[in-house]
């Protein structure tokens, strides 16, 4: 009987194991604005991955303000990338768009930093 138990176990794990590795959507990407303030200044970067099965084509990353949008032909299933935005991007939120109905506006998030660690978000 435990062998029967331990092997469907095994079987459920294998499953699931399978579909996280696995997008579920043709097309999506995940978007992670980062502002993180501290005694040396303050530091942003814009973390983008596409978490889709398929290349994104003409992604395009809108940090607002008096900033030009910045341009990314392709981007492949599981490519991430982290970008900078540039000086005079409104830090409030970011604009990712690309063909096949990509559209997602993120808000910075401010990551706790713990003084003997560092900076907790920058760099990650």
């Amino acid at each position: 009987m435990a062998y029967v138990s331990g092997g469907i176990v095994t079987v459920l794990v294998a499953v699931l194991a399978f579909f996280a590795s696995n997008p579920a959507q043709d097309y999506a990407i995940s978007v992670d604005p980062v502002l993180s303030k501290g005694p040396g200044g303050t530091y942003t970067h814009v973390t983008i991955k596409n978490t889709g099965k398929q290349p994104l084509t003409n992604v395009k990353v809108d940090y607002g303000g008096l900033t030009r949008p910045e341009f990314i032909p392709v981007l492949t299933p599981d490519e991430k990338m982290m970008l900078s935005p540039p000086d005079g991007s409104d830090l409030s939120q970011v604009r990712v768009t690309a063909n096949d109905g990509i559209d997602i506006v993120q808000s910075y998030r401010s990551p706790l930093n713990a003084p003997l660690i560092g900076n907790g978000g920058f760099g990650q």
